[in-house]
């Protein structure tokens, strides 16, 4: 028996047989039925050829109007002359009561099913009057409906998509406007401050240490990260989110990565006091990977720890050689936590936690990471409880020389 078929082939090159069409909905009930229908009809003779299609009226409600259904489950046998209905709680048994005139039908094609007696001996079962047959004009026409019928509720789902992804790349692009003046304004303002140091014989020039322009650089090199994130993500996410990343990898040293992302971050932990406790063994290996898009993952990840935990908190990153195949990548922070039904949402494209309405972003960052982190045959998860912070992991594979 064949089951879940696409249902617009239903009724093409029937010929002098007959298809069974069996409609459930998503109640436990539906999973039984389905067993005990397909188990009968596989004793029953000359049953081999006999496909037997599963339609979910909650998938493809248009179906159940066409067949003018008024309950579930319902099966419907369908042949070139006529179809049948056959409703109920005993649907195993009434197709016992069928079955005969049914394959009668196939072998003598002249004969219609009113004109044919009770061949099978078999007494009516006690619902057979719940049994309703309807004339088909032609099995063309059925067909015709079914596909396009088909293709009116695939093109309504390819509306609502669409029209979901304008509405949320319009609220993307007005909030980009806005947010991207921060960073723009600040690197600015530090880029002129700079300036200042190397006017000709001015007196402000006089006041600058190297420990203040090296503090004015960093925090230009910061600002121009978090514009390049931003950028990245809004591409991304203009793609929508079947787009593909591209990765171009190579022998990767992902501890000394780790280190120098870190290294960028000096700024921000010293303006919250946080301390970064690594775990970076020494011996471990290279992964195979794109070093742009590891990039974007480990700050993505490491600026999220930073921003979610408390001021005087620890962070913690960690390496562990977890497989002959993989190096997995560990970051912690001392944040709220995700509660535990959130923690497959938060890597869905736009998704946002409440408490995160008011924080900059727009929710984009974990799927992006998500995306990059597949690109390379990866896994990216998060522990976490509510309280007692979070820890993301993600895993690269290890490089074979």
């Amino acid at each position: 028996m064949q089951a879940h078929t696409p249902v617009s082939t239903v009724l093409t090159q029937i010929g002098e047989s007959f298809k069974l069409l069996l409609f459930i909905d998503k109640r436990p009930i539906s999973t039984e039925q389905i067993r005990l229908i397909r188990q009968q009809i596989k004793a029953l003779p000359e049953s081999e050829g006999i496909s037997l299609d599963i339609v979910d009226v909650s998938n493809q409600p248009y179906l159940a109007e066409h067949f003018k259904l008024v309950a579930t489950p319902a099966l419907i046998k369908v042949s070139a002359k006529a179809h049948q209905i056959l409703t109920g709680s005993d649907i195993a048994s009434q197709v016992v009561y069928w079955w005969p005139r049914w394959i009668g039908e196939c072998q003598t094609p002249q004969k219609s099913s009113a004109a044919l007696g009770n061949t099978s001996g078999i007494n009516p079962p006690k619902d057979s009057g719940k049994v309703s047959t309807l004339a088909v004009d032609a099995v063309a026409q059925s067909t015709e409906i079914l596909r396009l019928s088909d293709e009116i509720f695939k093109l309504k789902q390819d509306q609502e998509s669409l029209q979901a992804q304008v509405a949320f790349k319009d609220r993307i692009i007005a909030m980009m406007a806005h947010d991207l003046r921060n960073p723009l304004t600040a690197a600015s303002i530090a880029l002129e401050t700079l300036e200042l140091a190397y006017e000709p014989d001015s007196a402000t020039a006089k006041k600058f240490t190297p420990k203040l322009t090296a503090h004015l650089v960093k925090m230009t090199k910061a600002q121009i990260r978090t514009i390049n994130s931003m950028i990245t993500e809004i591409l991304q996410a203009a793609k929508g989110p079947s787009a593909e990343i591209q990765v171009s990898p190579q022998p990767l040293d992902v501890r000394s990565l780790c280190y120098t992302i870190m290294d960028s971050f000096q700024s921000k932990l010293e303006q919250k006091k946080q301390t970064i406790d690594t775990d970076m063994p020494l011996d471990l290996p290279a992964v195979y990977a794109d070093p742009d898009q590891v990039q974007r993952v480990l700050t993505n990840l490491i600026d999220n720890a930073i921003k979610y935990t408390p001021a005087n908190g620890q962070i913690g990153i960690i390496g562990l050689h977890r497989t002959t195949e993989k190096v997995q990548i560990s970051i912690r922070d001392t944040g709220p936590g995700i509660p535990k039904d959130k923690q497959k949402s938060i890597f869905e494209e736009s998704f946002r936690l409440k408490r995160d309405q008011a924080e900059d972003g727009y929710g984009l960052g974990l799927a992006l990471c998500q995306q990059i982190v597949r690109a390379h045959y990866g896994q990216i998860w998060v522990d976490s409880k509510r309280g007692e912070g979070s820890c993301f992991h993600f895993t690269l594979p290890v490089y074979r020389g």
